[in-house]
């Protein structure tokens, strides 16, 4: 197997547990956010899916999903997981932070265009942009509690292939 995979790139991709199981983090945070627009607000809104801001973050659930996933595999005393780690606190500092603050000025210029009645605009400016706290720490436990059993019990989107009979290496 590692002769065929240090030969073919997508095969390589295929056997990245830790990628797969990141961004499989991402993606069912993604789509849970379906079910906190249901019950938060009661509607329905399939564009939740698109769009940034919301609980919980995906941002989040990639990057400690990804980050704890290469410590399992590499050691949490490896200088990969420091850098991933590191890169998580930023992208989860700028969710809380920087983007927060920039829709929260969205939503205030908004207002004010509103207010003035001003035309000049077609489209107001998106204001969900961020996250808060509880949507990053959500989404933060997320990404390790869905990236670690993946990575233990199933392994990486060639070993499911291969379980199933549908290549062999």
């Amino acid at each position: 197997m590692v002769l065929i995979t240090s030969i073919h790139p997508i095969l390589q991709l295929l056997d990245n547990d830790v990628l797969f199981w990141g961004l499989t983090a991402c993606g069912l945070a993604q789509i849970s956010k379906l079910f906190f627009e249901w019950f938060a607000y009661r509607r329905f809104r399939l564009s939740v899916l698109i769009e940034t801001g919301g609980m919980p973050s995906s941002h989040s659930a990639l990057v400690m999903g990804t980050a704890s996933g290469l410590g399992l595999k590499l050691g949490f005393d490896h200088p990969a997981f420091a850098l991933a780690a590191t890169i998580a606190f930023v992208v989860m500092y700028d969710a809380s932070g920087v983007r927060m603050s920039a829709g929260l000025t969205a939503e205030r210029v908004n207002k004010l265009l509103e207010q003035k009645g001003s035309e000049d605009f077609e489209k107001p400016l998106k204001e969900s942009l961020g996250h808060t706290r509880l949507e990053v720490l959500i989404g933060s436990l997320l990404g390790p509690a869905i990236a670690l059993p993946g990575i233990v019990f199933i392994g990486s989107p060639l070993h499911l292939i291969q379980l199933f009979g549908l290549f062999q290496v």
